[in-house]
């Protein structure tokens, strides 16, 4: 099947509240990952590596840092016939309200653009999950299979379930019910896996469960009837609705997959990345993760201990102790500083001497971490300026989940909001 005839969708969510403050001032994909890496490269990534070079961009809420990182990112020749493209929510005469009300809906709203391609099939990924997926061969299997729609879902246990969609097929993987979110208490013993698709995937171990990842194929028609009414979301709706009426098959994806919902899902996948041997690769060089070149030096590290850390282009690191971190593009981190489990998502320029000299006239920070400082189990947004002596999260004082001005408490993870400034001597 010719892949030019293949639109990838990439859903950019809504205002992604439980990502907060990270989605202050910009959308879930947009939100710095690994270092120097976006969310959004994520499913970009596999599309490209898929062969799949057509690609939409849904989002309406914070979009500008997303269009600026897909503009400068994702440059295709003109031979390719490849493109990353935003759709924006907008207005127009026959959409009076413009805003999207849920992932089919924002699929719905710009049908007009998407059908000028002529596709055969959509892929519709989501921009907030980490994952290195052979959508090729899932593509192949769609096509195999001759079924109308194909899910990827993963194998999970029963307090995973709770917060998926949760699928159950045949023998042979044809799905012939969905359950949106079953929670704890629900009785679904009958959406167990079948025991003759347990003996074809290896890695299940405790895992009973066949959860949604979110990622679909459709045919191209059977999209526009499965969107011919006045249904909003994928999950919820759609899906249930498409497999009384067409052949809707899984796909099971037995490698690592994280939804990067919450604060503490970001965290923890971040941290992940810095141990010794990652559920996650971003070392594979036949699969890898595309992101803005940037052109930055590499990192100067003065006289430091560093261990099981990853640290980005373009940081200075001076004399500190950095243990089980994440270390952004362009960090500066001064002597005596002390870092165990941080992530920094570094910073968008390097401050010049005269901006420096203003800095002090000002009595404050420069960006980056200033000598002396002891930071734990926190997220420094980028251009924060954390000043000389301060002392973040070794306090054994529990603190509520909240918005405290220049941080964040979420999922028990403080988190330095973007350009804060944190004068000297400071104690969180």
């Amino acid at each position: 099947m010719d892949s030019n005839h293949v639109i990838a969708i990439v859903l950019g969510g809504g205002k992604g509240t439980r990502l907060y403050p990270l989605t202050k001032v910009r959308s879930k994909p947009a939100v710095p990952f690994g270092g120097k890496y976006r969310l959004v490269d994520i499913p970009i990534s596999n599309c490209i590596n898929a062969g799949f070079k057509q690609i939409f961009i849904l989002t309406q809420f914070n979009s500008v840092s997303l269009h600026q990182h897909l503009s400068n990112t994702y440059i295709f020749d003109v031979f390719s016939n490849g493109f990353v493209e935003i759709l924006a929510a907008e207005q127009n005469f026959n959409n009076n309200s413009g805003w999207y009300e849920g992932t089919a809906d924002a699929v719905r709203k710009n049908f007009s653009h998407l059908h000028d391609r002529k596709p055969s099939h959509y892929i519709i990924l989501s921009g907030d999950q980490l994952y290195s997926m052979d959508l090729r061969d899932m593509f192949n299997k769609h096509i195999e299979s001759k079924a109308k729609i194909t899910i990827a879902c993963h194998p999970v246990s029963r307090t995973e379930a709770a917060e998926l969609g949760i699928l159950s097929t045949d023998d042979k993987g044809r799905i012939q019910k969905f359950l949106e979110k079953p929670g704890l208490e629900a009785n679904i013993d009958e959406y167990r896996i079948p025991e003759k698709m347990r003996s074809r995937l290896p890695k299940l171990a405790d895992k009973e469960y066949l959860g949604s990842m979110g990622m679909y194929i459709f045919d191209a028609e059977t999209l526009d009837q499965a969107l011919d009414n006045e249904f909003t979301d994928f999950g919820k709706e759609i899906i249930p609705y498409m497999i009384q009426k067409s052949k809707v098959n899984s796909y099971v994806y037995e490698g690592y997959w994280e939804d990067i919902g919450t604060i503490r899902s970001f965290y923890d996948a971040n941290i992940n990345l810095a141990t010794v041997n990652p559920e996650f690769n971003f070392y594979d060089e036949k699969l890898p993760i595309y992101t803005h070149r940037r052109h930055l030096p590499a990192t100067k590290i003065n006289f430091c201990t560093i261990s099981q850390s990853l640290a980005a282009e373009g940081s200075i690191i001076t004399n500190a102790n950095i243990m089980n971190s994440v270390i952004g593009i362009r960090s500066i981190i001064e002597s005596g500083t002390t870092l165990s489990g941080v992530i920094t998502l570094g910073a968008k320029y390097y401050e010049t001497e005269p901006e420096k000299q203003r800095n002090r006239e000002k009595g404050i920070p420069n960006i980056g971490i200033g000598r002396n400082c002891s930071i734990k189990n926190t997220i420094i947004d980028q251009n924060a300026r954390i000043g000389e002596n301060c002392s973040i999260g070794y306090q054994d004082i529990p603190r509520a989940d909240g918005d405290y001005g220049s941080y964040c408490i979420k999922d028990g993870i403080i988190v330095i909001v973007k350009e804060a400034i944190i004068p000297n001597g400071t104690v969180i």
